[in-house]
């Protein structure tokens, strides 16, 4: 590592890159820059902002400056399976972000994205759900003082109220059935659903097959600490990842139900305090190379090892499906969460449609396979079969041996190379 050279700040490289130009490449580049930052407008407010929180022809425009805003935290749970993913992108409106500021604004919680002052506490991936998520912004208030309540400049405060606006049950009825809100709490208004979060929790729900459970388990013992989790991950050097070192706090495998056969179902329980992308999905595929004896034990301690093994060697990630971020942990002082009877009704409810709906599909195809076995006199445990992306070969080919991805030198040099291409080309067009 003491041989790279390019571990500026991105904007430092990108600062000295401008000084090279001329005035008319400096130009065309802020010309870009506004094209784009016009493009990302225009995904954030896709309607008219006289018409995006369903004003009618010739209706009164709500008035955010009646209000004082306060600063919250949500925990946020959804189904995701069906989702490209919690963040909003440009291809698509189907996540689960777009969706919740489609509620907040609907609701007039929220003036716009822009002016909530919004963080995430995780990114979850396309088909992955929460039970946990937090998010932190500020929200329309009915109070004029108390926890996270302030009045910007220009809004005035409803003084003499003493309830608050009920954030959850209105969001809830407003937001697809798959997403709903659990509970709100105040926070103090520096706070961040991200920066301040100390644990986040995963779990992942898996079918026991022919797994060896027990294998599993001694080997997950050793991602327990602080380790360098480049052979565990997907390198993002593009956005600046270029550290590895996380901290796994516990992680534990155990059965969900009593029964002990291929279709008992184990769930996998992860905490650290933060993630890098795709670790969960990354260490849950080399689990079940070890728990079916593909890999010995000890192929944890060797991807670890990153002074003798720096290059991440091939294999698929465990299915996004069955990952769940199950909760996001923050201080009692910083945060007490506010539940309320109601709210559990009118979310048990749902979820309960959404699992009788699935349970059904489950029991159906149990029966039919119990019958299929017992035609055919056999037992087949190949229930892991499309938990692991990619093909899986006819000879196994051990971990080691196979061929390995780029190290994390070789990536940082490939994508200066690519930037140093970027600026050489745009001084070319602007010539």
């Amino acid at each position: 590592m003491s041989n790279i050279k390019i571990i500026k700040p991105r904007v430092a490289r990108e600062t000295q890159d401008l000084q090279t130009l001329s005035k008319e490449e400096l130009i065309a580049r802020i010309q870009k820059l506004e094209s784009h930052v016009t493009q990302l407008r225009n995904l954030l407010n896709p309607k008219l902002t006289s018409n995006k929180q369903g004003n009618k022809p010739g209706s009164k425009v709500f008035d955010h400056k009646k209000y004082a805003k306060r600063h919250v935290l949500l925990q946020v749970a959804y189904v995701g399976w069906d989702y490209a993913g919690f963040v909003v992108q440009e291809h698509t409106e189907k996540t689960i972000e777009a969706e919740l500021f489609k509620a907040l604004e609907k609701t007039r919680l929220v003036e716009s994205r822009e002016t909530s002052n919004y963080h995430r506490c995780g990114r979850t991936d396309k088909g992955v759900s929460s039970f946990g998520q937090a998010v932190s912004l500020d929200l329309r208030s009915n109070l004029s003082e108390g926890k996270g309540v302030f009045v910007p400049d220009g809004h005035q405060a409803k003084v003499g109220n003493t309830d608050e606006i009920a954030y959850v049950g209105i969001l809830n009825k407003v937001l697809p059935p798959e997403i709903r809100v659990v509970a709100w709490a105040p926070v103090n208004k520096t706070l961040s659903a991200r920066f301040d979060c100390r644990q986040r929790t995963y779990h992942y729900y898996f079918p026991m097959a022919n797994l060896d459970i027990q294998s599993m388990k001694v080997a997950a013992q050793y991602l327990i600490g602080e380790h360098d989790f480049r052979n565990f991950c997907k390198m993002d050097v593009g956005n600046g990842v270029i550290k590895f070192h996380r901290r796994i706090i516990d992680i534990q495998i155990e059965a969900i139900d009593n029964s002990a056969n291929s279709y008992s179902m184990i769930r996998l329980e992860l905490k650290g305090q933060a993630f890098l992308w795709h670790q969960v999905r990354c260490i849950v595929a080399i689990l079940f190379l070890v728990g079916q004896g593909k890999e010995e034990v000890k192929i944890i301690q060797e991807l670890l090892d990153v002074e003798s093994n720096p290059r991440k060697p091939q294999y698929g990630m465990a299915s996004e499906v069955p990952l769940n971020l199950f909760s996001c942990t923050y201080s009692d002082e910083d945060c007490q969460w506010i539940y309320d009877a109601e709210t559990f009704q009118y979310v048990i409810s749902g979820y309960q449609m959404l699992w009788t709906e699935n349970i059904v599909k489950a029991t159906m195809l149990r029966e039919m396979l119990d019958s299929l076995e017992k035609l055919a006199g056999i037992k087949i445990e190949n229930q892991l079969k499309g938990l692991v992306h990619g093909i899986e070969p006819k000879t196994y080919l051990p971990l080691m041996k196979r061929q390995k991805c780029e190290s994390l030198e070789e990536r940082i040099n490939a994508y200066a190379k690519r930037q140093r291409i970027e600026v050489t080309e745009t001084k070319n067009a602007s010539a």
